[in-house]
């Protein structure tokens, strides 16, 4: 039996609720970043095979569901234009109202080039505050500056 990706998916979101774990747990087991482990569980990176089966074996996945798990995803096949669910609208906005800014400070510090999303890290922390809790999202991406020829 063949698994597609989106089921892939959607059966380690059914096998992580089932056994009641966290993509920070998840994490740890298989020893990776709960980012970069959360974002292989949903089908836009894809794992080693030693890390694939770590998880297979936590998550009781079936065999094709661990392959399918080391196969190179089609990274943001799934993102719409404009994000219709809030959170991720959220982010959309803060890249609509404050993109150019970072664009514009980004060049100024380093020059003509981009923030790569390959050579790249990031964490979600919660920041406890009495006002209400809040979220923070630090990005660490290594800068490559445009080739000039």
């Amino acid at each position: 039996m063949t698994t597609s990706p989106s089921e892939a998916v959607e059966l380690i979101r059914e096998a992580k609720g089932r056994k009641g774990l966290t993509w920070e747990q998840i994490a740890a087991h298989v020893g990776r970043s709960p980012v970069y482990i959360t974002s292989a569980c949903l089908g836009e990176n894809s794992l080693t095979s030693e890390d694939a089966k770590k998880l297979g074996a936590l998550l009781d996945l079936a065999p094709d569901i661990v392959a399918t798990l080391q196969s190179c995803p089609k990274k943001g096949s799934g993102s719409l234009d404009v994000p219709k669910d809030p959170l991720l609208y959220r982010f959309h906005e803060i890249n609509l109202v404050y993109g150019d800014t970072l664009k514009e400070l980004i060049h100024e510090k380093f020059g003509d080039g981009i923030m790569s999303a390959i050579d790249f890290t990031m964490e979600v922390e919660k920041v406890e505050d009495p006002k209400g809790d809040r979220v923070k999202v630090t990005m660490c991406g290594k800068f490559l500056p445009y080739k000039k020829w």
